[in-house]
């Protein structure tokens, strides 16, 4: 059985900037270092220009993208059940299923699927077919007749196929055999000298000498002579009869149309609806190449867990990963204000008033006694600087400040020349188009009953700024109309001058900053001196004015 996917998500908002990157990597070191599991650093979405120099810098791999954690079809059991050649007989399939106590047998060439057999089709074989000529319409192989009698091939070519002429056995004396017996038919008889020298005149294609009995030399060169092939078998007459229309290969019975199959990334809530209508037990696993690896049966979905994630600078629903309430979350590391996340269960919950959740990380390192590395130290340095804009923001307490310098020292850095530098690799936004410079951190909020998106996007330079203005206004439209809320914001915040223009779309949302901010929005923006922050200005402040009204 191949064995499920344990692994625990570590995952950030989705639209993740450099924080929600590098604590997911971090916090993932520290936890697989403390051996409480396999953990896997995760992203929820485009990593931004900020977080790849960052990466880069520290030499550190980007996380691996994930859009839902609804539990998939590579997360459960699947059976390894070997493909099988096309060719096979149906009695050695039948006692490939006994083996491996299936009731499904894969048919694959070359890895690909070509088929399924199933205990049904084979047991309609047995008993529904009544057609004599039916050894000989399958195109069955004399090597699976051979097998299938266990017998040994006196005169002929094993390779060869049986593929004209009836079945029949030979229980009358010569002169009656004469009156049936035609060209290419395959005779079941025994030790009589008269019925094999008759059965060959009467060019038979085939004739099965039962019980083990000898075949005379006379009759070897005779049956050469008139191309008629000769296996022995030690079985009686009516064991021959029985066994005979086993040896024909499977892929005359096979399906082989219409198949139901998933591929491992398949959701099972998906699958299972599907699964209900069709009648087949088992169904074939393909890989994202189309590649055949495995069976599942309804069976295994019942046994199908829950995806385990670990939630970092983020615990609200809007600006989680899809699926995430049908994952089972463990813990919850942030520092962000109370979302409605809902957990079925209790989780560790840790939540702290500071500018950062690397921070926070850093914390657990040292309550955990772990050493941390120089690149991890420097991601989560540079965590800090990003979330603080270099301890601008008014989020920025005195210990976010404290364990900045403290992680510079291990990592090797100067603080303000490497924020500089990153702060310019993630303005760097010119050859981005206005969809991507839009959603690079956009998050979703829900307060006093209405909905609103904001995204933000941080300039070291003026001139660029404007020219991304331009960008952005036109396309805020689309973006209002495609995300459903009454309101989205863009801060375009300038770290050097310590001030965000804010544009707007939506019905109301520009009254909505005019009276949390006391500023007046001409033509849809307005420039508000002081604001940095999104999460400790901008919302508080918006929340304010909802609950006023």
């Amino acid at each position: 059985m191949a064995m499920r996917n344990n692994d625990v998500y570590v995952i950030g908002h989705k639209n993740p900037d450099t924080d929600s990157i590098c604590s997911a990597i971090a916090y993932t070191y520290l936890k697989n270092q403390l051996g409480q599991g396999r953990f896997v650093a995760k992203r929820a979405g485009e990593i931004n220009e900020e977080t790849r120099f960052v990466l880069n810098r520290f030499n550190m791999t980007v996380p691996e993208y994930v859009a839902d954690v609804r539990t998939q079809v590579k997360d459960i059991s699947i059976r390894e059940t070997k493909g099988v050649d096309r060719n096979i007989s149906l009695k050695k399939a039948w006692m490939l299923m006994k083996e491996l106590n299936v009731v499904t047998l894969p048919v694959t060439k070359h890895g690909r699927l070509e088929g399924v057999i199933t205990t049904e089709d084979i047991a309609e074989s047995y008993m529904d077919v009544y057609d004599s000529k039916i050894l000989s319409r399958a195109h069955t192989r004399y090597s699976n007749i051979v097998e299938t009698l266990e017998g040994s091939m006196i005169v002929g070519n094993i390779e060869e196929y049986y593929t004209k002429g009836k079945v029949l056995i030979a229980a009358a004396n010569p002169d009656l055999m004469e009156s049936y017996i035609e060209e290419n038919d395959l005779v079941i008889l025994g030790n009589r000298y008269e019925s094999q020298l008759c059965a060959i005149e009467m060019n038979a294609g085939c004739i099965v000498v039962c019980d083990g009995a000898e075949v005379s030399m006379t009759i070897r060169h005779l049956a050469q002579e008139h191309g008629c092939t000769v296996i022995s078998s030690p079985h009686d007459t009516y064991t021959v009869a029985r066994l005979i229309n086993q040896s024909m290969a499977i892929s005359y019975f096979m399906t082989r149309d219409n198949l139901i199959t998933f591929r491992t990334d398949a959701f099972i809530d998906d699958i299972k609806s599907v699964m209900a209508k069709k009648r087949f037990r088992d169904f074939p696993i393909m890989n994202k190449k189309g590649e055949y690896i495995g069976m599942i049966s309804r069976r295994n979905l019942l046994d199908a867990g829950k995806k385990k994630v670990i939630m970092v600078d983020h615990n609200e629903k809007t600006q989680a990963v899809d699926g995430l309430y049908e994952a089972e979350i463990l813990e919850i590391i942030d520092h962000h204000r109370l979302g409605a996340i809902e957990t079925m269960s209790p989780v560790f919950f840790r939540n702290q008033p500071l500018g950062c959740t690397a921070t926070i990380v850093y914390q657990l390192f040292g309550e955990n006694g772990q050493e941390i590395p120089k690149n991890i130290a420097g991601i989560l340095c540079a965590a800090i600087l990003s979330d603080t804009l270099m301890y601008r923001s008014p989020t920025c307490t005195s210990v976010d400040r404290a364990v900045a310098e403290k992680l510079a020292d291990i990592a090797g850095i100067n603080v303000e020349e490497f924020a500089l530098e990153m702060f310019k690799a993630g303005s760097n936004l010119k050859t981005k188009s206005a969809e991507e410079i839009f959603y690079q951190d956009f998050k979703k909020f829900s307060m006093e009953g209405v909905t609103l998106g904001v995204g933000q996007i941080n300039f070291m330079n003026n001139d660029e700024l404007a020219d991304i203005k331009e960008k952005l206004k036109p396309y805020i439209e689309k973006a209002y109309k495609e995300h459903g809320v009454q309101i989205i914001y863009i801060m375009l915040t300038s770290i050097i001058d310590e001030s965000t223009e804010i544009i707007c779309a939506g019905e109301g949302g520009d009254k909505l900053i005019e009276e949390a901010f006391g500023v007046k929005m001409q033509d849809g923006s307005a420039v508000i001196k002081g604001m940095v922050s999104r999460k400790k200005q901008l919302i508080p402040a918006i929340m304010e004015t909802l609950a006023a009204r």
